[in-house]
């Protein structure tokens, strides 16, 4: 099995430490291996656009070539949806634009960074599980099951937009699909979940709006909530720390400000994967979570 370098960003050394606790217990339960990056920087992530587009092109690219010159590596791993999709983004640009790949390497070079040669490729959490362990791989290698338990997959708008920044998806059957992802869905029912029909596995939950207009971001929120429970969702799987934030944030919003109780509860896939495993709840950060989930986990028999 290949080894990875694991970029983690912002957020999961920070709001998303959960996320961050539950996929190194994970990988090192599955015999993966990964190490994680010297002197990494921020990928950019929602904001540095609106400053200028190839500063967030250069802070990715800046990564990728610390993962090739100091790490002698070929693959980075990112498990937040928006670093994921930036360093992609910077994958893409500098691989199909010549200017701007001329750019990066002019801004490196001045500032006396690692150079990036376009030899790097971007996986997400879930695709580097998929490409490595499969659903039989990962039912091989598990001690408990998740016992029926109803999740509705949540994924995000990032994770598949914009499509043609993701040229190994929608290849037909094995690759993950920008209309229709299923690796998470996948790799939970191989752990004993039951993945119900939820028809919103890719609407924006309304992240990059939660300081500007935090009743818009509650509202797309709430559209995901009521969406899962009217599918009869137990919990809500998330593979991205902005978007379980924004969900369990704004959970308690609306029943704070609004009136209106959710009663699905929110979790990282690595959490479920990591239970079904026979980690415990602690060692995966499901007490650190917002959404208290452990009544829940105990009545269905997951722990």
């Amino acid at each position: 099995m290949a080894k990875v370098a694991y970029y983690p960003g912002c957020a999961l050394e920070g709001s998303g430490g959960p996320y961050h606790k539950s996929t190194r217990v994970l990988v090192q339960s599955l015999g993966l291996e990964m190490e994680e990056m010297p002197d990494y920087n921020c990928c950019g992530a929602m904001e540095v656009k609106n400053v200028h587009p190839m500063l967030q092109t250069y802070l990715s690219s800046r990564n990728l070539a610390i993962v090739a010159e100091r790490m002698g590596m070929d693959t980075v791993m990112a498990p937040c949806n928006g670093c994921y999709h930036n360093l992609k983004k910077a994958e893409y640009e500098t691989t199909t634009s010549g200017e701007t790949m001329q750019t990066v390497q002019d801004l490196a070079r001045k500032a006396e960074d690692p150079v990036y040669a376009g030899d790097v490729r971007t996986l997400h959490l879930l695709e580097w599980l998929m490409e490595e362990l499969g659903p039989d791989g990962l039912r091989r290698k598990l001690k408990k099951s998740l016992n029926g338990l109803r999740i509705a997959n949540y994924y995000g708008c990032m994770y598949t937009r914009p499509r043609q920044i993701f040229p190994e998806k929608d290849r037909g059957p094995g690759s993950e699909s920008t209309y229709r992802p299923h690796f998470m869905d996948d790799l939970l029912a191989a752990a004993g979940g039951v993945n119900v029909d939820f028809p919103l596995k890719t609407a924006c939950c309304g992240g990059a709006h939660t300081l500007s207009d935090a009743d818009t971001s509650t509202q797309l929120v709430l559209n995901l909530l009521q969406a899962a429970e009217a599918a009869g969702a137990d919990v809500i799987a998330t593979e991205c720390p902005t978007c379980h934030s924004g969900l369990e944030m704004h959970q308690v919003r609306a029943e704070t400000e609004f009136g209106i109780t959710g009663h699905v509860k929110i979790l990282y896939f690595t959490q479920l994967l990591g239970l079904a495993m026979g980690l415990s709840p602690r060692k995966l950060g499901i007490h650190e979570n917002v959404s208290d989930s452990l009544d829940l986990l105990r009545a269905k028999g997951v722990i």
